[in-house]
């Protein structure tokens, strides 16, 4: 049996934007990864994985697919019979895809019809966020379909609007001082109650007027700019949605890292980010001089995700 790898994502830009329409960018991170895998289940990990997987399986026997998405549930509950679990080091509750890497996994594997990634059109990547989407579900209450769908193509994906996403080219990682990197809050978000807060203030008419004209405005000009490499336009937006998000998005925000962000903002060294729903996990940082940023930000655990 081979064991395809199935890497975490990061959603560079439109946490919360894609949820009113916004653009957004995601791509693989290969740092963390999961794979189906058999075994004996001896250790409490892989017999949790196991259990994990029997009540998934439950849930999607009930789920109806399109006939193109079928997967076969019989193959699925024998294999865990047979000792299947999802051997992963993708963090839970750190907004890099945890579900979503399993969701691409399980597809993979018991997808009826066979679909190779860079073969796949504009309509049927349209279609498997919708089917990814009932399947990730059972984790989140509500899910876009967009982190399996990432995590199952393994190629940066463009969030063009609420309904079309398409494969898209960024430019590649070269050594230079500058760097896109994540900052450990040291605690877990859960999305559910994140997502929560945001409806709530989207009930409200003054924040859903900012959020249409300012937020979406900067996050479709930064996603504009990182893909044409143009980084005065994407510096410039990165901190008018680095400050937004301050002022909006505080609930969102680990307590941990509010002096580390404002410091950010204060003396322009770098910006930070929500890095999907936020509450805990990671945070994202970008800034022209990492070598600076990095003493600046002494005490949080750093790991570098792409170099200019």
């Amino acid at each position: 049996m081979t064991n395809p790898l199935f890497y975490a994502k990061i959603l560079l830009f439109g946490e919360y934007g894609i949820i009113e329409d916004s653009q957004g960018l995601t791509l693989p991170y290969s740092f963390y990864k999961g794979a189906l895998k058999f075994s004996e289940l001896e250790n409490d990990f892989e017999k949790e994985s196991n259990v994990s997987l029997q009540n998934y399986a439950v849930y999607l026997k009930d789920l109806k697919l399109p006939e193109s998405y079928q997967i076969s549930i019989s193959k699925f509950q024998k294999d865990i019979r047979a000792g299947l679990f999802f051997d992963s080091n993708i963090p839970q509750g750190y907004g890099v895809g945890s579900s979503g890497a399993l969701v691409a996994a399980i597809f993979e594997r018991y997808s009826i019809r066979t679909y190779l990634p860079e073969h796949i059109s504009k309509d049927e990547l349209k279609d498997l966020k919708k089917v990814f989407g009932e399947m990730e579900s059972y984790f989140h209450g509500k899910s876009s379909g967009i982190d399996p769908l990432i995590c199952y193509m393994n190629l940066p994906i463009l969030i063009e609007n609420r309904e079309n996403v398409n494969k898209v080219a960024i430019p590649a990682s070269e050594e230079g001082k500058g760097a896109i990197f994540l900052i450990d809050s040291g605690m877990t978000g859960e999305t559910g109650p994140m997502v929560q807060i945001f409806f709530e203030k989207m009930k409200t008419e003054g924040f859903r007027k900012t959020m249409k004209e300012e937020f979406i405005r900067y996050n479709n000009a930064c996603i504009d700019a990182f893909l044409k490499k143009e980084m005065t336009p994407l510096f410039r937006n990165l901190k008018s949605l680095s400050v937004w998000a301050y002022e909006h998005f505080k609930p969102m925000i680990p307590e941990s890292i509010y002096k580390a962000w404002k410091n950010g903002l204060d003396t322009n060294a770098y910006y930070l980010k929500l890095c999907g729903s936020g509450g805990g996990g990671y945070i994202l940082g970008f800034t022209k001089d990492y070598e600076k940023a990095e003493k600046m930000l002494d005490g949080f655990h750093k790991e570098v995700i792409y170099r200019f």
